[in-house]
């Protein structure tokens, strides 16, 4: 889908100019903040302006990599139910529990086994999740971890800092299904620049 061809709802514009009212984003590089913006609208929720981690020049290269087609994995139907223009990988359906394994961190095996390095993988839910992800040699083109909860949340996103991939994250404990999905789009509906194209 072209982002150029979006069309963008009264309603989300009001939303838009009063968070810019309250928060000045200017400042910030362009693609940081359509996804600290987007992220912020899903949740309503300003705290995300300081609690969000990313870097310019990696969501670049993943804002190519998604135009160019990459897979784009994710964690729960529920990421997959808020990124309506873009068809995902989600293997939960498929994914068992076992020993030291949980259900979601499975998920992210058979998903690996069926997309292989490059892909944008989008995690809203599961730490366990996060985790398995880094235990692969995915070469992602990015890493959203955004999982939610009061264990292994926060632990998991700082692992993922730590391990030096291109990602979008947060510090708090705070997350989910929402923003993650949230934070993929900002990337799918920012206009793709000439220098990718060419």
């Amino acid at each position: 889908m072209n982002p150029a061809t979006r069309v963008v709802h009264p309603i989300e514009q009001e939303s838009f100019r009063r968070l810019r009212a309250r928060l000045d984003t200017s400042h910030v590089p362009p693609l940081t903040r359509a996804v600290v913006e987007r992220v912020i609208h899903s949740a309503a929720d300003l705290e995300y302006a300081t609690d969000l981690v990313m870097a310019e020049h990696d969501l670049v290269t993943a804002h190519a990599a998604l135009h160019a087609g990459a897979p784009v994995v994710v964690d729960v139907e529920m990421v997959a139910a808020g990124i309506t223009r873009r068809e995902t990988v989600c293997r939960l359906k498929d994914a068992t529990s076992g020993p030291g394994l949980t259900r979601s961190a499975h998920a992210i095996r058979l998903a690996y086994e069926e997309v292989g390095p490059g892909a944008l993988w989008v995690i809203g839910c599961a730490p366990t999740a996060l985790e398995e992800l880094l235990t692969l040699d995915a070469s992602p083109a990015l890493v959203i971890g955004l999982p939610v909860g009061f264990v292994g949340a926060a632990e998991s996103k700082a692992a993922l800092r730590e391990s030096g991939l291109p990602a979008v994250s947060n510090v708090s404990e705070k997350g989910g299904s929402a923003v993650a999905a949230a934070a993929l789009n900002a990337l799918l509906y920012h206009p793709v620049s000439s220098e990718e194209t060419s």
